[in-house]
C-alpha cells in the first residue's frame, strides 16, 4: 500500500528560491499532518471489497 505525501506542514521551513537565496516558506490552509488515522479505514474497507471481488470470482469460475 502507498500513499502520496501530506501536502503541506503548516511548521516554517529554511530553503532556498530559484536565485538561491536563503528564505522561509510557511505553509497556509488546512492540511493534516498525518494521513495515518485516514489510512487504516481506507485500506480495511478496500482489502474487504479486493477479497468480495476474489470470493464473487472464484464462485463464477465454478459454474
Amino acid at each position: 500500500m502507498a500513499f502520496k505525501p501530506v501536502a503541506t506542514i503548516l511548521q516554517p521551513q529554511t530553503t532556498i528560491n530559484d536565485q538561491g537565496e536563503e528564505i522561509t516558506l510557511a505553509g497556509k490552509g488546512r492540511h493534516d499532518p498525518c494521513v495515518l488515522p485516514r489510512a487504516v479505514p481506507i485500506v480495511d474497507a478496500m482489502t474487504n471489497l479486493v477479497l468480495a471481488d476474489m470470493l464473487l470470482r472464484s464462485r463464477a469460475n465454478k459454474v
